[in-house]
């Protein structure tokens, strides 16, 4: 196989992601993906100037975001996002969508989904000049380096694929992105992607149907790099599928909600201030059992990264899930949104 040449700037792009990598690039026979671990922070808090927000599809703003002097913000790569703190107080992650050779302004975008609280804030209450206390940059969904790319997109899944699509294509390496959505004004930065020269196909189902991944996975170039971000079905389909038609692709994904709970038992769990008890299935969360006795319970990424709801553990043993917490700081204390019982009940400090 020839060797393909790798731009500088998709080398410097990559180099940094080695150093958030959390995926593998998996030997034959088949790509798995590599256990969980920290997400390392960059960046620090700070407050950026919302410069503007504006739709950019149905029921998608977007909102570029700068630093009050217009001194240049902290580096990012493809696939990191921001902490974001509304005025209410709730905090969750946004994936960056800019540019991030452009140091000026960091570019967001939020799909309004039904009963989304802090959707809901963003759409109806953040405006052009509003302050917003931001964290990060962070990277969970590292960008490697590699021969070749396949990018798959669904939905509001595009805001962290399209920044790796335009590094991709910048540096030649070979990358080809498949988008697709409900309805064509249902997809964002549709133009953004026109304008990149390199291979998209944008698939709304309403043109086109529902998206077969099979056919988009097919002829994938050894030693290649799949992106996956989208709805769970996307996901799993593509977790299911990858094995069977490349065994030398590495397979790298993120969710925009909770994984379903895999390997549970049902167990119990204290709350130690309130007195109550509360049942935890074997197929649902800690938090989502603890959010039915105590709704106002801080909670954000429902994936173990981001630390909001970091509890207290006063008695039991925690089967730790997280990709946060060191090994001390498990000794006293869980994420509630995907750790669990190893036996028996926990009492927390709550």
């Amino acid at each position: 196989m020839n060797e393909v040449r790798v731009e500088p700037t998709l080398k410097a792009i990559a180099g940094v992601a080695r150093a958030y990598r959390n995926v593998v690039v998996c030997s034959p026979p088949v790509p798995v993906l590599a256990a969980p671990k920290p997400v390392r922070h960059s960046g620090y808090d700070f407050e950026l100037v919302v410069q503007e927000a504006v739709a950019v599809a149905d029921d998608v703003i977007s909102l570029r975001l700068a630093a009050p002097d217009n001194l240049a913000l902290p580096t990012w790569t493809p696939g990191a996002h921001l902490d974001v703190f509304l005025p209410s107080g709730r905090q969750r992650q946004y994936s960056l969508c800019g540019d991030p050779t452009d140091r000026s302004y960091y570019r967001i975008a939020v799909r309004r989904v039904p009963n989304g609280t802090a959707s809901a804030e963003v759409h109806e209450h953040v405006k052009a000049g509003d302050s917003l206390r931001v964290r990060g940059p962070r990277n969970a969904f590292s960008f490697i380096e590699a021969p070749a790319y396949v990018l798959l997109a669904g939905g509001i899944g595009i805001t962290p694929i399209l920044p790796m699509f335009r590094a991709a294509a910048h540096a030649g390496v070979p990358t080809r992105l498949v988008y697709t959505g409900r309805t064509r004004a249902s997809m964002p930065f549709v133009a953004d992607i026109e304008s990149i020269s390199a291979p998209s196909r944008i698939l709304p189902d309403d043109e086109y149907g529902a998206p077969n991944l099979t056919e988009h996975l097919v002829d994938i170039p050894p030693g290649a790099a799949v992106y996956v971000c989208g709805p769970p079905p996307m996901l799993e389909s593509a977790r299911t599928l990858l094995p069977q038609v490349n065994s030398t692709a590495s397979l790298h994904m993120e969710r925009f909600s909770a994984a379903p709970v895999r390997g549970g038992a049902p167990f119990q769990i204290k709350l130690a201030r309130t007195g109550s008890t509360v049942d935890v299935a074997a197929d649902e969360t800690a938090l989502a059992a603890i959010r039915r006795a105590f709704p106002g319970v801080a909670y954000s990424c429902q994936q173990g990264f981001c630390g909001s709801c970091k509890t207290r553990v006063l008695h039991g043993d925690v089967d730790h899930r997280d990709r946060l917490l060191t090994e001390p700081e498990r000794q006293h204390s869980m994420l509630t949104c995907v750790s669990r019982s190893v036996d028996g009940p926990l009492i927390l400090d709550l």
